[in-house]
Formats: structure tokens, C-alpha cells, sequence
């Protein structure tokens, strides 16, 4: 067994996200007993190279109650201590991202 046997996992369900220059990727995984668990991964292309950097947490069931308490905290903290604008992006043809900003901020 070795830390890529992660890759051979069944996977259940992904949603894809893209919010401009990263993409975030949540996909539920099956262990071999049956049990799911979460992996958050974040993908960005570097622009010196062209390659994509991506930065993967493994998130497993009996942690996420304490993990989304974590999250929705640190967000409120945010939300409560600066002005918040959301970005919407629009995907274009040649691979560019347009941005509206809206005044409505929520996860």
C-alpha cells in the first residue's frame, strides 16, 4: 500500500468549480469498505510554464462536522470584518475568464 493507491478509488460523484485563474475540484471517493470521503483539490496553471499546480486535502466523514464549523467561522469572520464582493466568471472561447461583480457574497 503506498499514498497513491488513493488514485484507484472509486469515485462517486465531482462537481467542478471554476472562479477565474483556479479551477476547485470536490469529488467523493469510496475506500474499498464502502466508505466515502471527500477530497478538495485546487488546480491553477502556472504562467511561466503552462504546467498545472495542484493542491489536494483529504477530507474524511468523522471530520466533517468540526471541518465545516472551521470553514463557516473563518467565512463569517471575513464576511463580519470586510466588504465582500463575489466574482462571477463566464468562460470564453479562448480560454480568457470575464468577471461581473455582484454584491451578494455566500457559499
Amino acid at each position: 500500500m503506498g499514498e497513491f493507491d488513493n488514485k484507484e478509488r472509486e469515485e462517486v460523484f465531482s462537481k467542478k468549480v471554476r472562479a477565474g485563474k483556479r479551477t476547485y475540484f470536490f469529488d467523493v471517493k469510496a475506500t474499498r469498505s464502502g466508505d466515502y470521503y471527500l477530497t478538495v483539490t485546487e488546480s491553477k496553471k502556472r504562467l511561466e510554464d503552462g504546467v498545472f499546480v495542484k493542491h489536494k486535502i483529504f477530507l474524511y466523514k468523522e471530520d466533517f462536522e468540526k471541518f465545516t464549523e472551521g470553514l463557516n467561522e473563518t467565512v463569517d469572520y471575513i464576511k463580519s470584518h470586510q466588504d465582500v464582493v463575489e466574482k462571477r466568471y463566464e468562460y470564453v472561447e479562448n480560454g480568457e475568464h470575464n468577471t461581473k461583480a455582484n454584491d451578494d457574497f455566500s457559499f
